[in-house]
Protein backbone atom coordinates (compact mmCIF):
# COMPACT_ATOMS: atom_id res chain seq x y z
CA UNK A 1 0.00 0.00 0.00
CA UNK A 2 1.25 3.46 -1.23
CA UNK A 3 1.25 6.82 0.69
CA UNK A 4 1.87 10.11 -0.79
CA UNK A 5 3.77 12.37 1.45
CA UNK A 6 1.82 16.10 1.37
CA UNK A 7 4.51 17.91 4.05
CA UNK A 8 6.52 16.85 6.63
CA UNK A 9 7.60 19.28 10.05
CA UNK A 10 10.18 19.39 12.61
CA UNK A 11 8.39 18.87 15.77
CA UNK A 12 10.05 18.51 19.03
CA UNK A 13 12.60 16.63 17.77
CA UNK A 14 10.45 14.37 15.59
CA UNK A 15 8.11 15.00 12.45
CA UNK A 16 5.33 15.54 12.11
CA UNK A 17 3.40 14.99 8.65
CA UNK A 18 0.74 15.02 6.26
CA UNK A 19 -0.04 12.08 3.86
CA UNK A 20 -2.62 11.06 1.81
CA UNK A 21 -3.47 7.04 0.04
CA UNK A 22 -5.90 5.24 -2.26
CA UNK A 23 -8.24 3.83 0.80
CA UNK A 24 -9.55 -0.07 -0.25
CA UNK A 25 -12.01 0.33 2.29
CA UNK A 26 -13.70 4.13 1.55
CA UNK A 27 -12.97 4.13 -2.38
CA UNK A 28 -11.23 7.53 -1.97
CA UNK A 29 -7.80 9.19 -1.46
CA UNK A 30 -7.85 9.76 2.66
CA UNK A 31 -6.04 11.93 4.35
CA UNK A 32 -4.15 11.23 7.79
CA UNK A 33 -1.62 12.91 9.80
CA UNK A 34 1.50 11.47 11.82
CA UNK A 35 3.92 12.34 14.63
CA UNK A 36 6.91 10.01 14.92
CA UNK A 37 8.89 11.18 17.71
CA UNK A 38 12.95 11.04 18.02
CA UNK A 39 13.08 7.88 19.75
CA UNK A 40 11.50 6.23 16.54
CA UNK A 41 14.78 6.47 15.22
CA UNK A 42 16.12 3.32 17.32
CA UNK A 43 13.55 1.28 17.03
CA UNK A 44 9.47 0.56 16.68
CA UNK A 45 7.14 2.90 19.31
CA UNK A 46 4.02 2.74 20.94
CA UNK A 47 1.12 4.16 18.57
CA UNK A 48 -1.76 6.14 19.48
CA UNK A 49 -5.04 6.82 17.51
CA UNK A 50 -6.94 10.02 17.91
CA UNK A 51 -10.97 9.82 16.72
CA UNK A 52 -11.79 13.57 15.78
CA UNK A 53 -15.25 14.61 16.31
CA UNK A 54 -17.65 16.32 13.82
CA UNK A 55 -17.07 18.46 11.07
CA UNK A 56 -13.17 17.95 11.96
CA UNK A 57 -10.02 16.66 9.63
CA UNK A 58 -6.73 15.46 9.95
CA UNK A 59 -5.77 18.26 11.33
CA UNK A 60 -8.13 19.57 14.27
CA UNK A 61 -6.03 17.42 17.09
CA UNK A 62 -2.55 17.88 15.05
CA UNK A 63 -2.80 21.81 15.55
CA UNK A 64 -5.15 22.25 18.03
CA UNK A 65 -4.18 20.07 21.55
CA UNK A 66 -0.37 20.38 21.89
CA UNK A 67 -0.01 16.77 21.87
CA UNK A 68 3.17 16.38 20.08
CA UNK A 69 5.33 18.01 23.27
CA UNK A 70 4.89 15.15 25.81
CA UNK A 71 4.43 12.56 23.05
CA UNK A 72 7.85 13.33 22.20
CA UNK A 73 8.88 13.22 25.49
CA UNK A 74 6.82 9.36 25.95
CA UNK A 75 8.46 8.48 22.62
CA UNK A 76 4.74 7.90 21.28
CA UNK A 77 3.58 8.21 18.05
CA UNK A 78 0.64 10.02 17.44
CA UNK A 79 -1.71 8.79 14.13
CA UNK A 80 -4.62 11.79 13.47
CA UNK A 81 -6.98 10.49 10.44
CA UNK A 82 -9.94 12.19 8.91
CA UNK A 83 -13.47 11.52 9.77
CA UNK A 84 -15.10 10.30 6.57
CA UNK A 85 -14.55 10.01 3.44
CA UNK A 86 -14.15 13.17 0.95
CA UNK A 87 -15.43 13.58 -2.68
CA UNK A 88 -17.96 11.48 -3.18
CA UNK A 89 -20.55 13.83 -3.45
CA UNK A 90 -23.39 11.78 -2.19
CA UNK A 91 -27.27 13.35 -2.39
CA UNK A 92 -27.53 15.30 0.81
CA UNK A 93 -23.87 14.64 2.70
CA UNK A 94 -23.25 17.81 3.05
CA UNK A 95 -26.13 19.42 3.69
CA UNK A 96 -25.43 18.73 7.84
CA UNK A 97 -22.76 19.01 10.11
CA UNK A 98 -23.78 16.06 11.99
CA UNK A 99 -24.32 13.76 8.96
CA UNK A 100 -22.34 12.97 5.77
CA UNK A 101 -19.30 14.77 5.04
CA UNK A 102 -16.93 14.89 8.46
CA UNK A 103 -19.44 12.88 10.04
CA UNK A 104 -18.92 9.19 9.29
CA UNK A 105 -19.73 8.38 12.94
CA UNK A 106 -16.62 5.29 12.83
CA UNK A 107 -19.24 2.35 11.27
CA UNK A 108 -19.63 0.88 8.32
CA UNK A 109 -22.71 1.99 6.54
CA UNK A 110 -25.03 -0.83 5.36
CA UNK A 111 -27.12 1.58 3.44
CA UNK A 112 -27.68 2.58 0.15
CA UNK A 113 -26.19 4.78 -0.94
CA UNK A 114 -23.55 5.17 2.24
CA UNK A 115 -22.46 1.64 2.55
CA UNK A 116 -19.93 1.83 -0.26
CA UNK A 117 -18.08 4.58 0.85
CA UNK A 118 -18.61 5.25 4.45
CA UNK A 119 -16.55 2.34 6.40
CA UNK A 120 -14.91 4.34 8.77
CA UNK A 121 -15.56 1.47 11.53
CA UNK A 122 -12.96 -0.75 9.33
CA UNK A 123 -11.10 1.96 8.30
CA UNK A 124 -9.52 3.10 11.37
CA UNK A 125 -9.49 -0.60 12.66
CA UNK A 126 -8.02 -2.24 10.04
CA UNK A 127 -7.21 -0.32 6.79
CA UNK A 128 -5.11 2.41 8.58
CA UNK A 129 -3.30 0.65 11.26
CA UNK A 130 -1.88 -2.19 8.19
CA UNK A 131 -0.48 1.10 6.33
CA UNK A 132 0.87 2.58 9.65
CA UNK A 133 2.72 0.05 10.65
CA UNK A 134 3.91 -0.66 6.97
CA UNK A 135 5.51 2.51 6.41
CA UNK A 136 6.05 4.63 9.90
CA UNK A 137 8.57 2.69 13.24
CA UNK A 138 5.29 1.51 15.05
CA UNK A 139 4.85 -1.32 17.53
CA UNK A 140 2.09 -2.95 16.53
CA UNK A 141 1.59 -4.72 20.01
CA UNK A 142 1.57 -1.43 21.72
CA UNK A 143 -1.49 0.07 20.18
CA UNK A 144 -3.75 2.71 21.83
CA UNK A 145 -6.73 4.53 21.19
CA UNK A 146 -8.47 7.83 22.45
CA UNK A 147 -10.35 10.73 20.50
CA UNK A 148 -13.39 13.64 21.05
CA UNK A 149 -17.16 13.64 20.99
CA UNK A 150 -17.75 11.19 18.27
CA UNK A 151 -14.60 10.36 17.96
CA UNK A 152 -14.89 9.58 21.60
CA UNK A 153 -17.22 7.19 20.83
CA UNK A 154 -15.59 6.15 17.89
CA UNK A 155 -12.43 5.56 20.19
CA UNK A 156 -14.26 2.93 22.70
CA UNK A 157 -16.48 0.92 19.99
CA UNK A 158 -12.47 0.42 18.48
CA UNK A 159 -11.82 -0.41 22.15
CA UNK A 160 -14.48 -2.83 23.04
CA UNK A 161 -15.01 -4.94 19.98
CA UNK A 162 -11.03 -5.14 19.19
CA UNK A 163 -9.53 -5.12 22.74
CA UNK A 164 -6.35 -7.35 21.29
CA UNK A 165 -5.55 -4.23 19.00
CA UNK A 166 -5.68 -1.64 20.99
CA UNK A 167 -4.43 -1.80 24.74
CA UNK A 168 -5.76 1.33 26.02
CA UNK A 169 -8.59 3.65 25.27
CA UNK A 170 -9.59 6.88 27.03
CA UNK A 171 -11.92 9.71 25.25
CA UNK A 172 -12.66 13.44 25.75
CA UNK A 173 -16.58 14.29 25.93
CA UNK A 174 -17.28 10.93 24.33
CA UNK A 175 -20.87 10.06 22.76
CA UNK A 176 -21.48 7.05 25.07
CA UNK A 177 -24.71 6.03 23.49
CA UNK A 178 -25.33 7.20 20.10
CA UNK A 179 -28.58 4.87 19.71
CA UNK A 180 -30.07 7.50 22.91
CA UNK A 181 -28.95 10.64 21.37
CA UNK A 182 -30.29 12.86 18.68
CA UNK A 183 -26.46 12.93 16.77
CA UNK A 184 -26.43 8.55 16.74
CA UNK A 185 -30.52 8.46 15.80
CA UNK A 186 -30.11 10.61 13.03
CA UNK A 187 -26.22 9.24 11.30
CA UNK A 188 -27.30 5.21 12.69
CA UNK A 189 -30.79 5.29 11.00
CA UNK A 190 -29.63 6.52 7.72
CA UNK A 191 -26.59 4.69 7.93
CA UNK A 192 -27.64 1.37 9.55
CA UNK A 193 -30.67 1.51 8.65
CA UNK A 194 -34.19 1.34 10.82
CA UNK A 195 -33.32 -1.86 12.66
CA UNK A 196 -32.27 -0.53 16.33
CA UNK A 197 -31.08 -3.89 16.89
CA UNK A 198 -28.08 -3.47 14.42
CA UNK A 199 -27.13 -0.41 15.84
CA UNK A 200 -25.86 -2.49 19.22
CA UNK A 201 -22.91 -2.61 17.54
CA UNK A 202 -21.53 0.81 17.27
CA UNK A 203 -22.71 1.82 20.65
CA UNK A 204 -20.37 1.44 23.72
CA UNK A 205 -23.05 1.01 26.44
CA UNK A 206 -24.88 -1.56 24.42
CA UNK A 207 -21.67 -3.66 23.84
CA UNK A 208 -20.36 -3.21 27.65
CA UNK A 209 -23.97 -4.99 28.31
CA UNK A 210 -23.41 -7.44 25.80
CA UNK A 211 -20.14 -8.57 26.74
CA UNK A 212 -17.46 -6.86 25.31
CA UNK A 213 -14.59 -5.60 27.78
CA UNK A 214 -11.64 -3.88 28.49
CA UNK A 215 -9.50 -3.26 31.53
CA UNK A 216 -9.69 0.13 32.10
CA UNK A 217 -11.17 3.63 30.43
CA UNK A 218 -10.31 7.24 31.21
CA UNK A 219 -12.99 9.45 29.81
CA UNK A 220 -12.62 13.52 30.73
CA UNK A 221 -15.83 15.89 30.57
CA UNK A 222 -16.19 19.47 30.87
CA UNK A 223 -19.51 20.22 33.28
CA UNK A 224 -19.95 23.56 30.83
CA UNK A 225 -20.08 21.47 27.67
CA UNK A 226 -23.03 22.16 25.91
CA UNK A 227 -24.00 18.82 24.53
CA UNK A 228 -23.21 17.16 27.94
CA UNK A 229 -27.72 17.03 28.80
CA UNK A 230 -28.54 16.51 25.59
CA UNK A 231 -25.94 14.16 23.24
CA UNK A 232 -23.35 12.79 25.56
CA UNK A 233 -24.52 11.17 28.90
CA UNK A 234 -21.48 10.09 30.98
CA UNK A 235 -23.84 8.77 33.31
CA UNK A 236 -24.84 5.87 30.82
CA UNK A 237 -21.45 5.11 30.37
CA UNK A 238 -20.93 5.21 34.41
CA UNK A 239 -23.62 2.93 35.06
CA UNK A 240 -22.37 0.52 32.13
CA UNK A 241 -19.18 -0.05 33.60
CA UNK A 242 -20.47 -0.06 36.89
CA UNK A 243 -22.51 -2.89 35.72
CA UNK A 244 -19.66 -4.86 34.22
CA UNK A 245 -16.88 -3.91 36.50
CA UNK A 246 -14.90 -2.32 34.27
CA UNK A 247 -12.42 0.16 35.59
CA UNK A 248 -14.02 3.53 34.82
CA UNK A 249 -11.53 7.02 35.69
CA UNK A 250 -14.25 9.51 35.28
CA UNK A 251 -13.44 12.86 35.58
CA UNK A 252 -15.64 15.98 35.31
CA UNK A 253 -14.41 19.16 34.69
CA UNK A 254 -15.58 22.35 36.32
CA UNK A 255 -15.74 25.14 33.97
CA UNK A 256 -14.49 23.74 31.18
CA UNK A 257 -16.38 22.79 27.45
CA UNK A 258 -16.51 21.09 24.43
CA UNK A 259 -13.66 22.98 22.43
CA UNK A 260 -9.84 22.26 21.81
CA UNK A 261 -9.40 24.15 24.58
CA UNK A 262 -10.37 21.78 27.14
CA UNK A 263 -8.68 18.85 24.95
CA UNK A 264 -5.38 20.64 25.37
CA UNK A 265 -5.52 20.97 28.60
CA UNK A 266 -5.63 17.78 29.87
CA UNK A 267 -4.32 15.66 26.44
CA UNK A 268 -1.28 15.51 28.42
CA UNK A 269 -3.03 13.36 31.53
CA UNK A 270 -4.51 11.23 28.31
CA UNK A 271 -0.82 10.46 26.75
CA UNK A 272 0.47 9.46 30.31
CA UNK A 273 -2.41 7.52 30.90
CA UNK A 274 -1.79 5.79 27.72
CA UNK A 275 2.00 5.54 27.61
CA UNK A 276 1.79 3.51 31.29
CA UNK A 277 -0.54 0.75 29.61
CA UNK A 278 1.61 0.45 26.56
Amino acid sequence: MGIETIAEHRCFGGTQGYYRHDSSETGTPMRFAVFVPSQAASGPRPVLYFLSGLTCTEENFTVKAGAQRRAAELGLVLVMPDTSPRGTDLPGEHDAYDFGSGAGFYVDATEVPWSVNYRMYSYVTRELPALVAEHFPVDEVRTGVFGHSMGGHGALVAALRNPRTFRSVSAFAPIVSPMRCPWGEKAFSRYLGPDRESWRGYDACALIEDGHRVPSILVDQGLDDQFLDSQLFPERLEAACKAARISLKLRLQSGYDHSYFFIATFAEDHLDWHAARL
